[in-house]
């Protein structure tokens, strides 16, 4: 299930594809962070005033965040009940620490 979350201002489009966001179809995070927690969250908040969460690199104001978290519980509780969703979890928590650790 793929759930739009918002179109940058390029024109990529930043999605809820399972239990990740991605970003013009490549793996951007796999959780939103709060602007206040963010080490660059002034350089953030002076592009973006209205930003409360980031996704990777991108900047979401309430409503998209709202959309994000509202497709990640979706896909936590279809992931809970389905065998192959779980395996797709791994599948994609392994990406995130490969991408981590440089290699791609």
């Amino acid at each position: 299930m793929t759930t739009l979350v918002k179109t940058t201002e390029d024109g990529r489009k930043l999605e809820v594809i399972g239990f990740a966001l991605y970003l013009d179809g490549k793996l951007e995070a796999v959780d939103l962070t709060e602007v206040t927690q963010h080490p660059l969250k002034w350089k953030i908040l002076n592009i973006m005033p209205d930003a409360v969460y980031v996704a990777g690199r991108v900047a979401l104001n309430r409503a998209e965040a709202d959309i994000a978290f509202k497709a990640l519980k979706e896909a936590e509780s279809k992931m809970l009940a389905d065998p192959v969703a779980i395996a797709e979890r791994f599948r994609i928590a392994a990406m995130w620490k490969a991408r981590e650790q440089g290699i791609e």
